[in-house]
């Protein structure tokens, strides 16, 4: 499953997911504090969360950020367009199993 945070619609978005594997995903469109502290990242079934930097505020980012990597589940944080959403996945694809990644919860990084 994949965690979406942020963004009021996801467009064509789901179709890149669709096309990477992801097949079952979650919206949280981060305007109403009650969603954003709903999803627990500790859940088993999250094997990425996707922040979309443009619909979100410094704070709801930075809640979870810290969830996925205390939770040891990648994340990718990009702009709400198809185009940034590929880029980024191509990114952590590359960075899969790599030390010292942000990604991946390596490394400790000021919030």
């Amino acid at each position: 499953m994949v965690l979406l945070i942020g963004a009021d619609r996801l467009g064509n978005i789901s179709d890149v997911l669709h096309q990477r594997g992801f097949s079952e995903q979650v919206h949280v469109k981060g305007r109403k504090p009650n969603a954003q502290r709903g999803w627990d990242t500790s859940r088993g079934d999250i094997r990425l969360v996707v922040l979309f930097t443009d619909f979100l505020g410094h704070n709801v980012m930075q809640r979870f950020r810290r969830l996925a990597k205390q939770n040891g589940i990648p994340f990718v944080a990009c702009r709400r367009s198809v185009v940034s959403l590929s880029q980024a996945l191509d990114r952590l694809d590359q960075c899969t199993g790599c030390s010292g990644c942000s990604n991946h919860g390596d490394r400790d990084s000021s919030d």
